[in-house]
C-alpha cells in the first residue's frame, strides 16, 4: 500500500497514562505505536509532533495541565521543525484523547502547516471517550481540508491494532 504524498503526524505521551482502568507506567505511548503500525502498512513518513516544554511525568498533574490548556485555547510551542507539506495529498493524524479533543500541541501544528486540499485521517487513541470532538475541532481548525472519518482505537488494545489500521487506511487511500 505504500504511496507517496503519504505523511502520518502523531503526538504521542509515554510516561503515566491511564490504561485500562489505572495508571501504569508506558514506556512508548499508545499513539506512537498506532503511528509505527499505521507507517509500516502504508509506507508514509512519520513526524513526531512535540511540544518544546515538557509535561509533568505524573498523570494527574499532565491532566490539570492540559486541561488548563484547552480552557486557555493555548498554542504551546513545538520542539521540532515543520515538515515539508508541499507533497502531501494525506495526512494520517494520530492523538490520545485529551479531555474530549486533540492535545493543543496538535493544534499548534496544524495552525502552522498548510492542509489546504490535504486529506486528513485523524485515528485516537482513548480508554472509552472515542474520537469526542475531535473530528469537528479539525473541521473547524482546517476549514479547507477533508477531513476523513477517524479511527478511534482503545488504547491497552492498540497492540492488536493491525487489522483495523490497515482497513481504514485501505479505505481512506482508494
Amino acid at each position: 500500500m505504500a504511496e507517496t504524498g503519504i505523511l502520518i503526524a502523531y503526538f504521542s505521551h509515554p510516561g503515566q497514562n491511564y490504561v485500562n482502568g489505572d495508571i501504569v507506567e508506558l514506556e512508548v505511548g499508545n499513539t506512537e505505536v498506532a503511528a509505527k503500525k499505521l507507517a509500516a502498512i502504508t509506507g508514509a513518513r512519520l513526524v513526531r509532533i512535540e511540544q518544546a516544554q515538557n509535561y509533568p511525568e505524573d498523570y494527574h498533574e499532565l491532566t490539570e495541565v492540559a486541561k488548563k490548556e484547552l480552557k486557555a485555547g493555548a498554542r504551546p510551542p513545538l520542539k521540532n521543525a515543520l515538515p515539508d507539506m508541499i507533497d502531501v495529498s494525506y495526512l494520517f493524524l494520530g492523538y490520545p484523547n485529551w479531555w474530549g479533543t486533540m492535545p493543543m500541541p496538535v493544534w499548534t501544528f496544524l495552525e502552522a502547516v498548510d492542509t489546504a486540499g490535504i486529506k486528513i485521517a485523524p485515528f485516537c487513541t482513548n480508554e472509552g471517550s472515542g474520537m469526542g470532538r475531535s473530528e469537528k475541532d479539525l473541521r473547524a481548525l482546517c476549514p479547507q481540508a477533508e477531513i476523513c472519518a477517524g479511527l478511534p482505537i482503545i488504547g491497552h488494545r492498540v497492540a492488536d491494532s493491525d487489522a483495523a489500521l490497515r482497513a481504514w487506511a485501505a479505505g481512506i487511500l482508494r
